[in-house]
C-alpha cells in the first residue's frame, strides 16, 4: 500500500514540475509578413489605409520578432514607430536605404541584438547585384539575437525573386551554405520570408532535403492554422491556393503552432499575403 501511494506521489510530482517547466520555457511569437510595397496604383488598397492595419495586427497578435518583404525606407520606419519596434536590413539596390527591404523587426524590451548583416541572392552576394535568371535584385537580412533569458539564435529573412525559377533555386543553395557560413556556434536558426515557391517546387526541396530543416508548418504540436494559401491579390472573393510564404526552423526549437492569420477590415486585407505566425521555444 505504501509503495503504491508513494509511486503515485512521485508521478504527480514529476507531472508538476514537467508542467512548471513547460511554463517557465519562454516562448517566442514571430512572423513573416509581405506588407506590399507602397504602390501608388493601388486603388482601394493604399499603403497610408493599411498601415494602421498592419501595426494593430502585429500587436494584437503580440508577434514580438518579423521580418517583413517588400519593403520602402518610409514603410520601414512608420511600422517601427507605430509598433516602438527597431530592425535592421538594407535596400536592396544600393544597400543603403535605395529599393526594397526584407528587414527584421523586433522588440527592443524583450531581444537584444548581436550581430547583423544583409547578402545578395546571386554568384556575388556581398554586393548589390541580380543573380542568374532574376528579374531583379533578391536580398537576405540576418541577425543574432538574445533573448531576456539569454538564449542565442538567428533570424534569415528573405525574399526570392518571382521569375527566375533557377534564381530561385541558386537562391536556396546559397542561403543553405550562408547560414553555415554565419552560424558558427550552431545556434538556432529560424528562416522565413516570401520565397515565392511551394512545397511542390525545387527550391523549397532544396532547403528541406537537408534533414537538419524543418518547415515550421508541419512540425506544430498544434496543427496549422488558416488556409491552404498566402497570397490573396486583394481579391476577398478568391480562395487563396499554394503556400510561397515559409518558416523554417533548424537546431534545438520546439514549434508550439503555426498559422496563416486571415486578419481583415471591412473586407479587406492588411496586404496581398496573408502573415505566417510560428510560436516557438528554444
Amino acid at each position: 500500500m505504501f509503495q503504491k501511494t508513494f509511486s503515485t506521489l512521485l508521478l504527480t510530482i514529476t507531472l508538476i514540475f514537467g508542467f512548471s517547466e513547460n511554463l517557465l520555457a519562454q516562448s517566442h511569437r514571430i512572423a513573416t509578413f509581405n506588407i506590399r510595397w507602397d504602390n501608388p496604383g493601388d486603388e482601394g488598397n493604399l499603403w497610408k489605409d493599411r498601415l494602421p492595419h498592419v501595426v494593430s495586427l502585429i500587436q494584437f497578435h503580440q508577434i514580438s520578432l518579423f521580418g517583413t518583404q517588400e519593403t520602402l525606407v518610409h514603410q520601414l520606419k512608420q511600422i517601427n514607430e507605430g509598433l516602438g519596434y527597431l530592425s535592421i536590413g538594407v535596400g536592396r539596390d544600393d544597400g543603403k536605404e535605395k529599393g526594397e527591404f526584407s528587414p527584421i523587426h523586433y522588440d527592443p524590451k524583450q531581444y537584444q541584438l548581436e550581430d547583423s548583416g544583409t547578402f545578395w541572392l546571386s554568384p556575388t552576394p556581398d554586393s548589390p547585384s541580380k543573380g542568374w535568371d532574376a528579374a531583379l535584385n533578391r536580398i537576405c537580412t540576418w541577425g543574432r539575437f538574445k533573448d531576456k533569458k539569454g538564449k542565442k539564435f538567428y533570424v534569415f529573412n528573405v525574399h526570392y525573386d518571382h521569375i527566375g525559377q533557377q534564381a530561385r533555386e541558386e537562391s536556396s543553395k546559397l542561403l543553405v551554405a550562408k547560414v553555415k557560413e554565419i552560424n558558427t556556434k550552431n545556434l538556432p536558426v529560424i528562416l522565413m520570408g516570401d520565397f515565392n515557391v511551394t512545397p511542390e517546387n525545387p527550391a523549397y526541396a532544396t532547403i528541406t532535403s537537408d534533414p537538419s530543416w524543418k518547415d515550421a508548418r508541419l512540425v506544430s504540436k498544434i496543427p496549422a492554422y488558416g488556409p491552404k494559401g498566402t497570397f490573396n491579390s486583394f481579391d476577398w472573393n478568391k480562395m487563396p491556393d499554394g503556400i510561397i510564404d515559409h518558416i523554417f526552423i533548424q537546431g534545438k526549437i520546439q514549434v508550439i503552432r503555426h498559422g496563416i492569420l486571415t486578419d481583415n477590415y471591412g473586407k479587406k486585407y492588411p496586404s496581398d499575403h496573408f502573415p505566417v505566425l510560428a510560436e516557438v521555444v528554444f
